[in-house]
């Protein structure tokens, strides 16, 4: 009765969900409580739930859950939920993913971190991307292998047991005291991960981050599929050109780029990110044996970035994460001869993640002197060639500059470009990444390829298709963007001039660096450090708060850009730097236009907003 109750809410939610929970890849900062993000909603839920209100205003009223669609969305909580509910567990136990590996990855993680032993059984077949081999001698995990008969068959282990299974039914949960972690595969949505008992919960939230920071969530059309499959009705997303969007996506990077590789699309950034990280440790294990490996990371930039490179550090003992200044008063060039000439010293393998421009401070370096010092040979204590470095750009900001096609200014060192998807490459309608490399960098493509589908992180069907819808208007937005952004950067320096504005110049751009985001540093006042500090940071926020309540339907307070329409706003320090460290933290306001925003209508504003300060 209870389980009818419930199948029918779900029914009735799924008819009235709002439009957003489907289609929004970004989360509004101003009613996200990242320390609440899944209880929050779920609690609200449940309320709802227990007054059998499905009301789609009700719905719409309910919190921001998780972030983004890479830790999780509504969907990704409801289907976790009702699991939970039909099995008398609870909610955040139950943690699904769009990869079937990455969840059994998540529990090694742990495990060898904490130095606790894990055995994997499984009926059927394991994942087919699942490769034992290079999970120990490149992740470092270490387990137990063994194929059973059924779920009875599960034996007493000390240390953790992870059961895999391959059903289309992920809602029915056989237990058996020996399990702890219960894996099931679905054959097109992914997986859902159970943390069974109490002394599991200390595994949860590092279960969350791995998919926070390795790889995606089941993805939001999945979620709904498998949430109607749950109250039988039939509604899986097909897509008869799957093969077509692929390889429309791939020409279109390809062009977009000039690079002669052919390009990797990942569910994510950071999924396409792990992969090139965990490729290039591959690459580096194989090539050169027993030599430390450096990944040098700015102290700066994007939190997701900063954070994973550390997470693979912790894991590895040939890997070590350096710090590398980039903004402001540290030139990149420089920074990167130091810190290059360091490693040389050691005789170790420099892998080097940059952006251009930076991130919030939109700087460019000279290209001709970071080629040149990328290019420097440079020798070992004992005076042999040291391993010349790979220089891993990070090119979101601006996807349409040509860095690696042949005559190039990184086509002759060895170097990769990635974006974000869920930027200018989709229009914020997926979250989806890709990366493409150099001719010299085709030895190390085959290893991040073979680790993004290790990993079971490529694109979904629905992710190629809104790629293969945008690309090829990508450019036109970039420069539509662009033009808007320039006249508002224009606007804000004869408004108020005492307010410094971190672009680029109008050199910059005439060289095709167009970016669409800014960053504002607002005039401040006050007797003393401290008291200027406190009042710069109480300004942003009054700027932000006047532009999203005055231009609601375009203004949004949203950490995202490359979006289709509408001006987003961010604080980098309280959102995208989330796990930078304090002192490198930038309490700046950044400003990401579109090409179709009103641009009158925010000037308006702005102006109000200097006349009251």
């Amino acid at each position: 009765m209870l389980k009818n109750k419930m199948l029918d809410y779900i029914k009735d939610v799924l008819k009235n969900m709002p439009n957003g929970w489907l289609n929004l890849t970004t989360h509004r900062l101003d009613i996200y409580d990242e320390s609440q993000a899944k209880t929050q909603f779920l609690d609200q839920f449940e309320v709802l739930y227990d007054a059998n209100n499905s009301d789609k205003n009700a719905l719409e009223a309910l919190p921001t859950a998780y972030d983004y669609i890479r830790l999780g969305h509504p969907l990704s909580c409801v289907l976790e939920w009702i699991i939970a509910e039909l099995n008398d567990l609870k909610s955040q136990s139950v943690i699904s993913f769009s990869s079937q590996t990455t969840p059994i990855l998540a529990v090694l993680r742990k495990n060898s971190l904490d130095n606790k032993k894990t055995q994997i059984c499984y009926t059927n077949e394991l994942p087919a991307s699942f490769d034992a081999d290079i999970i120990r001698n490149v992740y470092g995990y270490h387990f137990e292998l063994s194929k059973i008969a059924s779920i009875d068959s599960v034996p007493a282990f000390e240390g953790s047991t992870i059961f895999i299974s391959q059903q289309n039914d992920i809602s029915t949960v056989d237990s058996n005291t020996h399990i702890e972690f219960y894996i099931k595969l679905h054959p097109k949505f992914g997986s859902v991960l159970i943390a069974d008992g109490e002394q599991n919960k200390g595994y949860i939230s590092e279960i969350q981050h791995v998919r926070r920071r390795e790889t995606i969530a089941m993805t939001p059309v999945n979620c709904l599929a498998a949430l109607n499959e749950l109250v039988e009705i039939s509604s899986a997303y097909t897509d008869s050109n799957a093969a077509e969007n692929k390889a429309s996506t791939i020409k279109s990077i390809q062009e977009i780029t000039g690079a002669p590789t052919k390009a990797l699309v990942g569910s994510s950034g950071l999924s396409i990110q792990y992969a090139i990280m965990m490729g290039l440790v591959h690459h580096a294990q194989q090539n050169h044996k027993g030599k430390a490996i450096k990944f040098v990371v700015p102290t700066n930039c994007y939190g997701g970035t900063n954070d994973q490179a550390r997470r693979v550090a912790v894991c590895l003992d040939d890997v070590e994460v350096l710090d590398l200044a980039v903004d402001g008063d540290s030139d990149m060039v420089q920074s990167i001869d130091a810190v290059l000439d360091k490693i040389a010293g050691e005789d170790a393998i420099p892998y080097i993640i940059a952006e251009i421009p930076t991130n919030p401070r939109v700087e460019v370096p000279d290209l001709m002197a970071l080629k040149n010092t990328l290019a420097k040979e440079r020798k070992t204590a004992n005076g042999v060639v040291a391993t010349d470095p790979v220089f891993i750009l990070d090119q979101t900001f601006c996807p349409n500059v040509l860095f690696l096609g042949e005559g190039k200014i990184l086509s002759s060192v060895r170097a990769l470009s990635y974006a974000s998807g869920s930027k200018f490459p989709s229009g914020g309608k997926c979250t989806a990444g890709y990366v493409v490399g150099n001719k010299k960098t085709e030895a190390l493509m085959e290893k991040i390829e073979l680790h993004l589908n290790l990993c079971d992180n490529e694109a979904t069907d629905l992710q190629y298709a809104y790629l293969a819808e945008q690309l090829p208007s990508m450019n036109q937005r970039i420069a539509d963007a662009y033009t808007n952004t320039r006249e508002f950067v224009t606007f804000i320096n004869k408004t108020l001039p005492a307010a410094k504005i971190n672009f680029v110049s109008e050199e910059l751009a005439a060289e095709g660096f167009t970016p669409s985001v800014f960053s504002l540093d607002l005039p401040t006042k006050g007797n003393t450090d401290e008291e200027k500090e406190v009042y710069k940071r109480e300004l942003n926020h009054k700027l932000i708060n006047m532009m999203i309540s005055q231009i609601p339907d375009e203004s949004k307070y949203c950490v995202s850009y490359g979006q289709l329409k509408g001006c987003y706003w961010t604080i980098p320090a309280t959102s995208t730097q989330g796990t930078t460290k304090e002192g490198d933290k930038d309490y700046i306001a950044r400003v990401a236009l579109s090409g179709n925003m009103n641009m009158d209508k925010h000037k308006e504003v702005f102006q109000e907003f200097v006349e009251s300060i």
